[in-house]
């Protein structure tokens, strides 16, 4: 199945969740806010949310820095 993953198209394999996904990657939760399809998911949506074909992830990470 393919994603587009923050603007690029991306093989994921079989139908999986976002955690799913989210822990294969390596992310840290705590660290990173996912949009899907356009909306921004709480972390307790990310176990309900079974990825699809074409469906658009923006995965931004939190920096810290001074």
């Amino acid at each position: 199945m393919v994603i587009l993953l923050n603007g690029k198209k991306t093989e994921i394999g079989e139908e999986k969740t976002l955690k799913e996904l989210i822990n294969e990657k390596g992310l840290e939760p705590d660290r990173i806010v996912v949009e899907y399809n356009y909306q921004v998911l709480k972390q307790d949506e990310w176990e309900k949310t079974i990825l699809k074909e074409n469906d658009n992830l923006e995965v931004l990470r939190f920096v810290g820095g001074g």
